[in-house]
């Protein structure tokens, strides 16, 4: 059966934007580090996290709380069923190879009756999707592998595009008491840890227009990488607030309520200001209140304001979490 429904449709404290840049910058080393020790995994959780039994108990915390950093990926089954025992298997390497990019969650059906019917199921094995709170259905019965890699690539693209779930961290050593004691060795410099520096100088000294171009040309080099990604939206922030007057921008979002470009830049004022949950929930108010261009934009804006605060924040998840809710 072939894969379905996978489309989906102020004061500036530049100091703190260099300490928040530099924290990301040393978790980046240790991830890279690992990597190179333990054979291309990053830091972060164990292998055996990518592949986890659910059950009705706990289904909100292993899968929905889950689905708001990773996409996740589950397969009904039972031990009665043939197909089951060739495609479960498959499924489990896949998560181990895909190394954090999603998480396979293992429901038996004859012990979980009301996921079953809740999800629809009507014969297995069934395999479904939650994507920041968000259900969808990819295929039943067995498939081949490289049809089911093109579903979990469109999977992890819906997931980064819409959502900015970026996916999980895996360590293979993750949990063993000798890992965690022994000291991070020293990481050579990259080959961007000049121009890196010289995006932190500048914003150092008040150049953002330098900064923004700075990590715009690592980027050019190296779309993926995370640091620069960073700073840039950090730069790009700081850009849009300079020369603002605060107090207008506050009158015009309570003025206009249902102007999105006006509620826009106050969640941009919010977030500088140390007021990150404000700026969180006036986007989502916005994208609940707004249909088409208009909601697009106040969540095109969102998702690059938590990019700005960082995954590992817990108001981020509940951020992703709250806007699924609103848009489906």
């Amino acid at each position: 059966m072939q894969p379905r429904n996978m489309s989906m449709s102020g004061v500036v404290d530049l100091a703190a934007v260099k300490a928040a840049q530099e924290a990301k910058a040393k978790a980046e080393q240790a991830r890279a580090e690992a990597a190179r020790q333990g054979g291309g995994a990053v830091s972060g959780v164990s292998p055996s996290s990518l592949v986890i039994d659910v059950d009705e108990a706990g289904f909100e915390r292993e899968v929905l709380q889950r689905s708001t950093e990773v996409p996740v990926v589950i397969d009904f089954w039972a031990e009665w069923c043939e197909p089951c025992k060739q495609l479960s298997p498959l499924l489990e390497g896949l998560a181990r190879e895909y190394n954090g990019r999603f998480v396979l969650a293992k429901i038996d059906v004859d012990a979980n009756q009301m996921l079953m019917q809740q999800f629809g199921v009507q014969g297995i094995p069934a395999v479904f999707a939650v994507v920041a709170g968000q259900a969808l259905p990819l295929f039943q019965g067995a498939a081949p592998v490289e049809q089911i890699r093109q579903t979990l690539d469109q999977l992890i693209q819906v997931g980064e595009e819409r959502f900015g779930l970026t996916g999980i961290t895996v360590d293979p050593d993750a949990g063993s008491a000798e890992q965690q004691e022994a000291p991070v060795a020293e990481v050579p410099a990259g080959p961007y840890d000049a121009l890196l520096e010289a995006a932190v100088q500048a914003l150092d000294a008040g150049d953002l227009g330098g900064a923004v171009q700075a990590y715009r040309n690592v980027l050019n080099d190296d779309p993926g990488n995370t640091e620069a990604k960073l700073g840039l939206a950090q730069a790009e922030l700081l850009q849009r607030v300079q020369g603002l007057d605060p107090q207008q921008v506050r009158k015009d979002a309570a003025d206009r309520p249902a102007d999105v470009a006006a509620q826009i830049t106050a969640a941009d004022l919010d977030l500088v200001g140390g007021h990150v949950e404000d700026a969180f929930g006036r986007l989502i108010d916005a994208v609940r209140r707004t249909a088409g261009d208009d909601r697009d934009a106040a969540r095109v804006r969102l998702l690059e304001l938590l990019e700005v605060v960082g995954s590992d924040d817990p108001r981020v998840t509940a951020a992703r979490t709250q806007l699924a809710r609103v848009l489906f």
